[in-house]
């Protein structure tokens, strides 16, 4: 192919930034090509300058950024070559190309949108920048593109804020806003990073359809290779700014000839992964666990169960009454009679889309929020505690036996105290030892997590997303618990760092007897680590069973759709697109015939044996269910 045939070009670009004594080269002379209407994937760990690259051909990195080398675009309408880089940062010609003519999706859109103005009137700004539309001729653009994104009511969704926007919702519309003047190029960063499965799988089908339909090309900055092997046609490995390797999508994932790409391969969960397998990431820690807790030992006679969980319910008002006489809206029900169990020394999983009430109900398990009605039992100690009236030594104990790993290890740890703080602050609440037997149980916690006892002077702002998790984990296990509730706990890191969290995980379960509930999104994530596995929809359990079963077999119609939705590293098994948007209406109805029902007291726990229990009609017979 020669280079007049190339949308965009970009040879030995380099980024840097000035710091004092010296400079932070981001980007290290990175050369690659992007073709009309294929997707090219970026892909790289954290860190590794995928964004700095984006946001420099456009020319919105930061001014104290240094950037040389050469970004060559082919305008396909008049076929001029422009070096972007060349173009003055604030110039009228790089402002027309801008949002005209290459567009971007930016990773977080809810700091990327103002919250000052409507979300149509952020759309429509591109259109009074670069057309003479009329007004009513903007707004029937916006909402035409609003349609097309997947908003059933464009009209309405012009006219809202964007905090009335679901995470989901919000992603769809900053693609209307890359989109409505139909680029040529899309620089798409980490679109998808934060949604679950069944939203990404969504807005993944939709950039598919999109660039089909405008025949537009699109640069895919991401770090997820199950994304990559769903939608590329050219990959680009970069590690620390670089280009590692690089060539069409088959022979990067069937043949990957750089040790960098096979680590980022191997470091990625798989279904297809033994029980008994263990993830291979980019950089092992080292775990030191000898000394650190006494081990979690089952005594004679202990109930299997360390924590039952019968009936429990949980709904949220709305803080906005009814006003000039009318009714107030009726209360969200976001936990909905959910039961189960955890097992003494068992991880369970439970799995589901953002929204379905998964972080709601950890939160009534710690005793952050309270439920409306139902029945919690820790059975962890000589006799059974009621965790939703706990009192006194009661609550007490419950607050040493169960700790939490949270989603989001930024804000989770406060920023004006060093990590020694941090982890010796639980063993200073609850009076464990004195001083000098607190700070051996700190250094003997940061050991287990792998990293140096010089760490524990500084304060969390220096640690990168993985280390700061780390931390979380260690000062979750400060006063020796025995069940770990962990909420997203690698949602947020790359595969090599989650490669990283993960096997620590099992290694800190393996040598303390711990029990994990390990709530996530994502499937294989959860096909790693868990046991059992169950699956919350709407604020109910639909489907619970052992990890295997749940996997291969799965039986109610969500549970298949939440399969159906992650993609994998694997071209052989690209992401089903046909089976992630809305149901037909056939499949509606077969669902509503034997798992739906108005009234929810038609609705129980089928048991198809061996543990395996799906919510269904009380009078679908449970063999018509059995796969």
């Amino acid at each position: 192919m020669t280079e007049r045939s190339d949308l965009l070009r970009v040879d030995d670009l380099a980024v840097s930034f000035p710091v004092m004594g010296g400079e932070i080269r981001a980007v290290r002379g990175i050369s690659m090509r992007l073709r009309p209407g294929k997707v090219t994937a970026l892909v790289g760990e954290s860190g590794s300058g995928k964004s700095v690259l984006g946001r420099s051909i456009i020319g919105i990195e930061s001014e104290a950024a240094r950037v040389v080398g050469s970004a060559v675009f082919t305008d396909p309408e008049t076929g001029e070559q422009i070096d972007l880089l060349k173009l003055p940062r604030g110039g009228r010609k790089i402002r027309a190309i801008r949002g005209n003519r290459i567009g971007m999706i930016f990773q977080e859109p809810m700091t990327s949108f103002s919250p000052m103005h409507t979300v149509g009137n952020q759309i429509e700004e591109s259109l009074k920048i670069h057309s003479v539309l009329s007004p009513k001729e903007r707004r029937e653009r916006c909402e035409e593109m609003l349609g097309l994104v997947g908003f059933t009511d464009p009209a309405r969704a012009f006219d809202m804020y964007p905090f009335e926007l679901s995470g989901g919702m919000r992603q769809r519309a900053m693609i209307a806003m890359a989109l409505i003047c139909k680029p040529s190029l899309l620089i798409a960063d980490e679109p998808t990073t934060a949604l679950d499965v069944t939203i990404q799988a969504q807005i993944l089908k939709l950039l598919r359809e999109l660039q089909s339909k405008l025949g537009m090309a699109v640069l895919l900055i991401t770090h997820d290779l199950g994304v990559v092997a769903s939608m590329a046609d050219e990959v680009v490995v970069v590690y620390r700014g670089e280009v590692m390797e690089a060539g069409p999508v088959e022979a990067i994932f069937r043949n990957p000839s750089h040790a960098y790409t096979q680590g980022l391969m191997n470091a990625v969960p798989d279904f297809d992964m033994a029980r008994d397998e263990r993830l291979k990431p980019l950089r092992e820690i080292r775990v030191e666990t000898a000394g650190l807790l006494e081990k979690c030992e089952v005594m004679a006679g202990a109930s299997p169960v360390l924590l039952s969980v019968r009936h429990v319910t949980k709904s949220f008002h709305s803080k906005r009454g009814g006003g000039f006489g009318l009714a107030p809206p009726p209360p969200t029900l976001a936990v909905n009679d959910v039961s189960f169990d955890i097992l003494r020394g068992e991880t369970l999983g439970l799995v589901g889309e953002s929204g379905c009430g998964k972080t709601t109900l950890s939160k009534i398990l710690m005793r952050g929020v309270t439920a409306d009605s139902g029945e919690i039992s820790y059975l962890g100690e000589q006799r059974p505690i009621d965790v939703l009236k706990a009192e006194g030594d009661d609550l007490e104990t419950l607050r040493k036996r169960i700790q939490m790993v949270f989603q989001d290890p930024v804000s989770s740890l406060s920023p004006r105290m060093t990590i020694r703080n941090i982890i010796a602050e639980p063993l200073e609440i609850h009076r464990r030892g004195d001083s000098r037997a607190r700070q051996d149980a700190v250094n003997r916690l940061v050991r287990a997590i792998g990293l140096p006892e010089s760490t524990l002077s500084r304060y969390p702002h220096s640690f990168s997303g993985g280390q700061r998790q780390r931390i979380g984990i260690a000062r979750a296990l400060a006063l020796s618990p025995n069940l770990l509730i962990c909420d997203e706990p690698v949602s947020a890191l790359d595969v090599s760092i989650q490669a990283q969290i993960l096997n620590l995980m099992k290694d800190l379960k393996r040598d303390l007897g711990l029990t994990y509930l390990f709530i996530s999104h994502n499937l294989a994530v959860v096909n790693y680590m868990a046991d059992r596995v169950a699956v919350m929809y709407a604020g109910r359990i639909v489907e619970i069973a052992p990890c295997d079963v749940i996997m291969r077999q799965p039986v109610h119609p969500y549970t298949k759709k939440l399969l159906a939705a992650v993609p994998v590293p694997n071209l052989d098994h690209p992401l089903d697109f046909a089976a992630v948007g809305t149901p037909s209406s056939v499949a509606k109805k077969e669902w509503a015939r034997q798992f739906l029902a108005e009234d929810a007291g038609d609705l129980t726990h089928a048991d198809l044996g061996g543990g395996h229990l799906v919510l269904a009609r009380r009078n679908v017979d449970a063999r018509e269910l059995r796969p």
